[in-house]
């Protein structure tokens, strides 16, 4: 394809394609722009104030770090602890060697560069690949950041015209998490794949290896445990008595007020007591009221939780979606840690551009016909706003470019704002007591008795439900009395949405890559979903076992947590790169040494479980797709 000759005075460079061209549409006057290539990396033409301007969208990361080719063309050649001791090279990304000359192209002449990045540590490193990049070819170039949440042409525009100085700190923070990544990662897989390779040389196929990672192997530590938790569990029998009532034509189930017997033979005793009774004497109703709060808002770990949750979307599909929406104007950054709306946020003005949709019309209007009281939840980035709305879409309209998947996530998130700029919605929590020839039982239910934010957000109304209003003398009708048998049982795996709250709570990953993580486990053959729940594989849970008892600390959540701490310094200004990359790799490098001593008790526990459990994780794969 042939190159551009365009020489831009103005420069933007964006994260993703779409995202250049919403700012060439917003500022470009009159929006009349040109699109050319550089190759295959497009980009956007416009003259701006007497100036030529280009915006270029990229494909993330320009550069990634690699070891020397000699470090990796043969595993087999390369003792693994070498990799400590080495510093990886910066190489360019795969797929993004075009995008590497159109910014040298590009850039080659411009006198002011915006690095329109994303506004998190990623964005502020490829924000610096970029200056690295440009300013070998033009050392007079200046560069401004501007940080934006949404694509709405007026926060673009505004983000332009109040441009501050990139933060090479957190620059310095992003890479120093990726080469300790690397280092750490590409070390104990190449340990793991070896060890089982010099046990079993043909048991692995082409091109499979069993990997590590700092992230990865604690969250496979938390299912695993959990799946241990259930083994050890040892159920108990217990009897329970049950009454079917009926009252005002409704069915309510009731218990016996002890509600678990250990011996049958006590309630054997009652059931033979009372199971003729065709009456039941009501005692007493009670109704206490209390207020059931609307949600926080929305930050991507939540939304990629109640999207597991209510909508039955993977976590990664939910952010990939997410982002597609955002790209597409629909809602704002989907990439925060935040829970609190900002004052600059202007609430009123999204609530009235909701005011005549046919689905949140109604709702968005009685709204604003009262001063609005958002809810707050406790974290704040000061990067981003939690995730919201940005502009009204039809069912129709999403659906029909993007999915259904993609219209029942942004409804949701509609709904969650809706929902957090609402009152509580008032709850009367029912107890009714009757007696059965002369034995207690009760039932509980759950009377909505002002529906408030439940009016626009369903996926929290109660499960159970109300009962008739009853008073003390009451006679109702006892259809029939049980004795059941059942046993206690043991805690369900970890679901989806139960393991990213974990995940985020133990500071495992970050709020854009907690999903990956999850999902690299999947791909592993170390875990597969089923049911929403995260069931291990023979080969998970053997290798977690395996660490346990030999090196613990390698899978437990405090691994990623210590590395965290350490890059945090790093951001906040308090230590350098080198010396926490250095540090990080000497501890990881003892433990490497205490591992390495026990590479046959490894590979033996590992061996016999990984042909069965690739090819049940393949199966699963394949039932998920």
């Amino acid at each position: 394809m042939r190159q551009s000759s365009a020489k831009p005075e103005v420069l933007i460079v964006a994260e993703k394609d779409s995202v250049a061209k919403a700012f060439a549409e917003a500022l470009a006057p009159g929006g009349r722009y040109s699109v050319q290539n550089f190759n295959s990396a497009r980009f956007y033409l416009f003259h701006k104030d007497g100036a030529l301007w280009a915006a270029l969208g990229l494909r993330g990361h320009i550069f990634d770090f690699d070891f020397e080719e000699e470090l990796n063309r043969s595993w087999k050649d390369v003792d693994p602890r070498v990799l400590f001791r080495v510093k990886p090279k910066r190489v360019i990304e795969d797929g993004s060697y075009d995008y590497y000359r159109a910014l040298k192209g590009l850039g080659r002449e411009a006198r002011l560069v915006y690095l329109a990045l994303d506004g998190d540590p990623e964005g502020e490193g490829i924000a610096f690949e970029v200056i690295s990049v440009i300013s070998r070819e033009n050392p007079k170039a200046q560069f401004r950041r501007p940080w934006f949440s949404t694509l709405n042409p007026q926060e673009l525009r505004k983000s332009i015209e109040n441009a501050g100085d990139p933060n090479p700190n957190l620059a310095e923070k992003c890479f120093a998490r990726m080469e300790v990544d690397l280092t750490i990662g590409a070390a104990f897989t190449r340990f793991l794949t070896l060890s089982v390779q010099r046990s079993a040389p043909r048991l692995l196929p082409f091109g499979r290896f069993l990997s590590y990672g700092p992230c990865q192997s604690p969250v496979l530590y938390l299912v695993v445990q959990r799946a241990l938790e259930r083994e050890a569990f040892k159920p108990e029998k217990f009897y329970k008595l049950a009454a079917t009532l009926r009252a005002k034509d409704q069915k309510i189930k009731a218990e016996h007020i002890k509600g678990r017997f250990k011996e049958k033979e006590e309630a054997a005793g009652i059931f033979e007591r009372i199971k003729g009774a065709r009456s039941a004497a009501v005692k007493e109703m009670e109704i206490k009221s209390s207020l059931k709060h609307p949600p926080v808002p929305l930050n991507t770990v939540e939304m990629e939780s109640r999207a597991s949750r209510f909508l039955n979307i993977r976590p990664k599909h939910a952010l990939d979606l997410a982002e597609e929406l955002y790209r597409r104007g629909y809602i704002s950054y989907p990439r925060t840690e935040t829970e609190i709306y900002s004052p600059a946020l202007n609430l009123r003005e999204i609530l009235q551009s909701f005011r005549s949709h046919p689905d949140y019309g109604r709702f968005a209007s009685s709204i604003l016909s009262a001063p609005l009281k958002p809810t707050r939840g406790t974290k704040d980035d000061r990067a981003h706003p939690p995730i919201h709305p940005v502009k009204p879409a039809t069912r129709a309209e999403i659906a029909n470019s993007l999915g259904q998947s993609a219209w029942k996530l942004y409804d949701l998130i509609v709904r969650h704002f809706l929902a957090t700029l609402s009152p509580p919605a008032k709850l009367g929590r029912q107890k009714l007591r009757v007696e059965i020839g002369g034995e207690i039982f009760e039932a509980a239910g759950v009377l909505v008795e002002n529906a408030g934010y439940l009016d626009i957000y369903p996926f929290e109304k109660p499960d159970e439900p109300a009962l008739p209003i009853l008073k003390a003398g009451e006679e109702i009708a006892v259809a029939r009395v049980e004795l059941k048998e059942s046993s206690t049982e043991p805690p369900p795996y970890l679901s989806e949405s139960e393991l990213l709250k974990l995940m985020e709570k133990l500071h495992i990953g970050t709020d854009a890559t907690a999903s990956q993580h999850i999902q690299t486990n999947l791909d592993r053959g170390y875990f597969y979903i089923q049911g929403k729940r995260c069931i291990p594989t023979p080969l998970g849970k053997a290798l977690i076992q395996a660490m346990l008892q030999h090196k613990p600390e390698l899978v437990k959540p405090e691994v990623r947590a210590f590395i965290e701490e350490q890059i945090s310094e790093i951001a906040a200004g308090r230590k350098r790169r080198e010396e926490v990359v250095e540090h990080a790799k000497e501890v990881f490098f003892d433990y490497y040494e205490d591992l390495r001593r026990k590479e046959k008790e490894i590979a033996q526990a590992l061996t016999p479980t990984i042909s069965e459990s690739l090819k049940l994780a393949e199966k699963k794969g394949r039932r998920r797709g």
